[in-house]
């Protein structure tokens, strides 16, 4: 049992080196991305423009869930007019990033995963680089910064979306008054600590979860099987390290550390 317990964490380190490695060698080709822009754009289509309809739906949704929950909370207080305030507040310093980072790791870093592993299986990355051409530039980089660029943007519409929502459960179905319901979100909500809070939060998540992907990827074994295993990876260490990620930053945003 020992001797399990330590080659599995000897190889959780062996291939957190190989990934901040290959993270370095990523990084690097931001020259390269920025000579050809045409590059990004495409990857950005690919990866934040063909999620925007789940980020959009799912958004909707959430919101109005929490308008319906927090309504039935707050009128025991008699505090309904400020139901704006916990739609917002809930979306803009935690739903919205976390619960979008969750969606873009399944569908989009699912799709960096295999796109990436299929082309390794192929053996288009190996032809490229027998043309001289790097495949970390050329192939990874433009998909990793189009996944980093892409999910503050996704977190954005989903929170604003889910404020929507709420507004249509909360002002239309429930009789909440519009003036209040906006106003004192607009009064309560701070710039730094909320807005820019969340966007921070999305910018690493999207970091880290474009990371995983492409190097799950770029690492798997060249079978069928290596890139479904590698997949299923991306996403079970996304969401992971997603939540993770989550309580540290929020401790250390809204915490006394």
């Amino acid at each position: 049992m020992f001797h399990r317990l330590g080659e599995a964490t000897l190889n959780s380190f062996e291939k957190l080196g190989r990934g901040s490695w290959f993270l370095w060698f990523t990084l690097r080709g931001v020259f390269e991305v920025a000579a050809r822009p045409g590059l990004l754009g495409a990857q950005i289509y690919s990866v934040g423009v063909l999620t925007v309809m789940l980020i959009t739906v799912s958004g909707l949704f959430v919101g109005m869930v929490l308008a319906l929950q927090g309504y039935t909370i707050l009128s025991d207080f008699g505090a309904e007019e400020t139901l704006g305030v916990m739609v917002a507040a809930s979306l803009v310093r935690e739903l919205g990033p976390v619960v979008s980072a969750l969606l873009f790791a399944g569908r989009a870093g699912s799709a960096l995963t295999a796109e990436i592993g299929l082309m390794k299986a192929t053996e288009q990355l190996s032809g490229m680089e027998m043309m001289a051409v790097d495949p970390v530039k050329r192939i990874v980089a433009p998909r990793f910064f189009a996944g980093v660029v892409s999910m503050p943007l996704l977190a954005a519409i989903f929170s604003t979306v889910g404020i929507l929502g709420g507004h249509l459960v909360g002002v239309g179905m429930l009789g909440v008054d519009d003036g209040a319901f906006w106003s004192q979100m607009q009064a309560t909500l701070d710039y730094r600590d909320d807005i820019f809070n969340g966007v921070v939060k999305s910018l690493v998540f999207g970091f880290v979860i474009t990371w995983i992907a492409v190097f799950e990827g770029y690492d798997s074994l060249p079978t069928s099987e290596g890139v479904s295993r590698a997949t299923t990876r991306t996403v079970v260490h996304s969401a992971f390290a997603v939540l993770v990620l989550d309580f540290l930053l929020t401790a250390l945003m809204f915490g006394d550390f």
